[in-house]
């Protein structure tokens, strides 16, 4: 799945030393145009909350930048919230890799999950 939103600040940072803090910052903020709950392993529902972004590599063409991120955020395993649900309320550290396709003449991006 390709969803699309855009990062203009970080457009503006690529190619300065401020650029992954600025990608990390700006993706926090569209945390919820992210494929999250595709990339959950241990959980079955996301948890609205903070997401750390770690940049793993970044590569440039005249046409886009591409990135690929690791994502830590976390999710829980929601049964039928019924009386004896054995299923513990405690949270789930999760992680996913998505690519990104920054357009450099508009800024929009297209992210998808990476396997």
């Amino acid at each position: 799945m390709i969803r699309t939103f855009r990062l203009p600040a970080s457009l503006r940072a690529f190619g300065t030393a401020d650029f992954e803090s600025t990608l990390q910052q700006e993706l926090a903020q569209h945390a919820s145009a992210l494929p999250l709950q595709q990339g959950l392993t241990q959980s079955n529902q996301v948890v609205d909350g903070p997401i750390s972004v770690l940049v793993r590599s970044v590569s440039a063409t005249d046409g886009g930048i591409t990135v690929k991120v690791g994502i830590f955020y976390q999710g829980v395993l929601g049964g039928c919230s019924c009386a004896g649900d054995p299923t513990p309320a405690s949270e789930n550290s999760e992680y996913c890799e998505v690519q990104l396709l920054i357009d450099r003449s508009t800024a929009d991006v297209a992210v998808s999950l990476l396997d």
